[in-house]
């Protein structure tokens, strides 16, 4: 597992997942830009989520939506800009990929528009059969 640096905390505890935290983040982000705020407070209590801490706030969360024994989806990935570069989405990823709860899953999947490299070096690949794989998509819902 990926170690933090000094000052950082990993949770999965839910009582700590910042929701206010999330929707400021995904709200300007280009995947979810404009989500109700709402709509982030379901997604968390509806998902297996992740964030690191520093002093007391959140920096960064990863929400997994899984069965919890064949598919795990990971979304809304964020670190905040003035913490990047410091390892926090490998330790969270490496958190999520070494949970008891996520062992043994047939396939773990995300969209991503520029981190491609980050997920490579943590055991993702392109998905070699694209043709098999199907979208509904409505990418302005939220505006």
């Amino acid at each position: 597992m990926s170690a933090l640096p000094p000052g950082y905390r990993l949770t999965e505890d839910q009582a700590e997942i910042d929701a206010a935290a999330a929707h400021a983040f995904l709200t300007e982000s280009y995947w979810a830009k404009g989500i109700p705020a709402e709509t982030v407070v379901a997604a968390i209590a509806g998902s297996f989520c992740v964030a690191v801490l520093h002093e007391g706030r959140q920096v960064g969360m990863v929400r997994t939506i899984s069965d919890f024994a064949t598919t795990a989806y990971l979304t809304d990935v964020y670190v905040l800009d003035a913490h990047r570069g410091r390892g926090l989405a490998s330790a969270m990823l490496a958190h999520l990929q070494a949970h008891p709860r996520l062992q043994g899953l047939r396939r773990w999947l995300l969209f991503t528009l520029d981190a491609q490299p980050l997920y490579a070096r943590n055991g993702w690949n392109v998905y070699p059969h694209p043709e098999r794989v199907m979208v509904r998509d409505d990418p302005g819902i939220y505006l």
